[in-house]
């Protein structure tokens, strides 16, 4: 059984931006596209972190730049 997404990330990928999503092992859950409405409803009320620390998200965000990974921003979804 999948896990649920607990982590939403805005991270550019091979020129545009992609919308992550992540469970809480920041185990990969599914990629769309940043721009379409689900981004808008899932992070409602929330702000972002800068930023995905290589320390926390090395693995996960394996095939970023370093400075994709800086520019990305982080969010934490309510479960």
């Amino acid at each position: 059984m999948q896990k649920p997404a607990r982590f939403l990330l805005l991270i550019e990928q091979g020129g545009s931006m992609v919308a992550r999503l992540f469970d809480a092992d920041r185990k990969h859950v599914m990629d769309f596209d940043a721009t379409s409405e689900e981004v808008v409803v899932m992070t409602a009320g929330l702000g972002p972190a800068k930023g995905a620390d290589a320390r926390e998200w090395g693995l996960a965000l394996q095939g970023h730049s370093e400075a994709e990974r800086a520019a990305a921003l982080v969010y934490t979804l309510d479960v």
